[in-house]
């Protein structure tokens, strides 16, 4: 079964079927949730008020320019979603582009270790959120693990109960950041505003508000977990790529008027000195009434950004077992739901580890997060590589999208990603510990893939697979 309005010659493209069943649940509007549902998390809430603050308006420029370096990883996505539309995604794609040793670093290191930074940090800041709102009301961390052990026990139900729930999830949350940003920018909030004038002084930082292209960046990063659900997808040669680039533009109108609004209502050292910005923009704005919206928000971004990666990270694992590039028992599904369960306690355990060693420390949030960001755009780096290699591998190859003028969105994605990774830390203080969190997890990967592929797959290291038998592969 595949959808009739993809016209391709097999093997290749959509209309070659892995043997697994397609249960093709996933629609426009549920790909749209998930475009966004990770992409606003309460990270991304934290990190782009801390940009405001440090920037002032002057921060929409990085803002503008992370945007548009977020639509070249978008469209390269799209083409090798489409290209190669397996559930391994980026692993996938990677070891017919470059070989097996890049696909195991860039999807580990871009996704699982994503998951243990990102995550982690995700579920601190909701419990550091509740609990300011609710001073103990709570035992630390029980807020925490029990959104992941009921998001985990719902992504065990698989893909139809997600999906429900991430289209509810991200609708709720990004109403609840624009009332916010709208609120803030009409006057219509109950609190009065600042007196002074964010417009004197608008870009405090002149021309080296630049270097904050980094941090505004990760306002964008994740749009493409919708892409190793193009098996479970209707309609993926429209839906796939569309959802991606309306996502990324949602959240740039939104958060543009998220910081502009907190600006309105909070002094800018104040934005950019909190662990917890959101919470001073709120309960500026709203006052009292602000910490329910907080928790919405809080709620919402965190149970989103948890329920989308433990549906999306388990199916690049089953991908990736699928092509004998991780442990085979990450291929088995639950026979009444379909889920890759193991993958999914997998992420699960993987996401709790960094919340049992930090527990509640708010410092070790920017930390995780940056760490993560430095991952992330090397596995965007990769995924430009690999449609620059396919298409001098494989030019006459039917593709159902293609990057609009090829190669300048793939040129200026890899230059805007080195150079964010470059600028990733805000403070020279913590440019070590960032470099030292994210080398240390890349390069124990590096080992562990390097063992992997030699030992086990006897394979070469940088040797592409031939495209027809990856889209053979069942």
């Amino acid at each position: 079964m595949h959808d009739p309005d993809i016209s391709l010659n097999p093997p290749f493209g959509l209309a070659a079927e892995p043997a697994r069943k397609r249960n093709l649940s996933l629609g426009m509007t549920a790909l749209l949730a998930v475009a966004i549902g990770l992409v606003v998390s309460q990270g991304v809430m934290v990190l782009m008020l801390q940009g405001a603050g440090i920037a002032g308006l002057g921060f929409l420029i990085p803002l503008a320019l992370a945007f548009v370096l977020a639509l070249t990883y978008v469209v390269s996505f799209a083409e090798l979603a489409l290209m190669i539309p397996r559930a391994g995604s980026l692993s996938s794609y990677t070891e017919v582009a470059l070989g097996h040793f890049p696909a195991i670093l860039a999807t580990f290191s871009g996704y699982v270790v994503v998951a243990m930074f990102a995550l982690s940090a995700e579920l601190l800041l909701l419990d550091l959120i509740i609990n300011e709102v609710y001073p103990g009301a709570f035992p630390s961390m029980l807020i925490a693990y029990g959104v992941l052990v009921a998001f985990t026990l719902l992504n065990l139900l698989g893909i139809d109960i997600f999906a429900r729930l991430q289209s509810a999830l991200a609708l709720i949350m990004v109403v609840v950041l624009l009332a916010l940003g709208l609120a803030a920018v009409t006057g219509s909030g109950s609190e009065p505003a600042l007196s002074t004038s964010i417009t004197s002084d608008w870009n405090p930082m002149g021309a080296s508000v630049m270097t904050l292209v980094a941090l505004a960046i990760w306002g964008f990063v994740g749009a493409e977990f919708v892409c190793p659900l193009v098996e479970e997808s209707r309609r993926p040669q429209r839906n796939i790529p569309w959802s991606m680039i309306l996502g990324v533009t949602v959240i740039f109108i939104t958060i543009a008027l998220y910081c502009v609004g907190a600006l309105l209502y909070v002094p800018q050292d104040a934005l950019a000195s909190s662990p917890l910005p959101h919470y001073l923009f709120a309960t500026a704005l709203f006052g009292e009434t602000g910490k329910i919206f907080l928790v919405v928000a809080a709620i919402t971004a965190t149970c989103s950004t948890v329920n989308t990666s433990l549906a999306a990270i388990p199916r690049m694992l089953y991908g990736m077992a699928v092509n004998g590039q991780a442990f085979p028992q990450f291929k088995l599904l639950s026979n009444k739901y379909k889920a890759p369960w193991v993958a999914v306690l997998f992420v699960a355990a993987i996401t709790g580890i960094p919340v049992v060693f930090m527990g509640d420390d708010p410092a070790a949030i920017g930390l995780l997060l940056l760490a993560a960001a430095v991952a992330w755009l090397l596995a965007y780096i990769v995924c430009h590589l690999d449609v620059i290699a396919l298409r001098r591998r494989y030019p006459d190859l039917a593709r159902p999208f293609k990057t609009p003028f090829y190669p300048l969105p793939q040129v200026l994605g890899i230059a805007g990603m080195l150079v964010s990774i470059y600028y990733v830390s805000p403070a020279p203080e913590m440019t070590a510990a960032i470099f030292y969190s994210a080398g240390a997890v890349l390069g124990l990967v590096s080992i562990i893939a390097v063992l992997w592929i030699k030992l086990v797959m006897r394979k070469p290291l940088f040797t592409p697979e031939p495209i027809d038998k990856v889209l053979a592969r069942q």
